[in-house]
């Protein structure tokens, strides 16, 4: 669960969610995602970057207004 005040909504504060986002798929997928990359000639960097927004999805917010 992620703890977040309704204020810190900013630019900044949904930068640092993604990268959370994107060190969680890379903790978890890493090696499959390379793999599918290189057997499809898919883009490592981008495909990485899709699940991590897939990930922001998941996850449990409690907002603090």
């Amino acid at each position: 669960m992620i703890h977040l005040n309704f204020s810190h909504l900013t630019q900044e504060m949904q930068e640092e969610l993604l990268m959370m986002a994107r060190e969680h798929v890379e903790h978890l997928y890493k090696d499959s995602i390379q793999s599918y990359c290189d057997k499809n000639g898919g883009n490592h960097e981008k495909l990485m970057d899709e699940e991590a927004i897939k990930m922001l999805y998941t996850y449990d917010y409690v907002f603090n207004i």
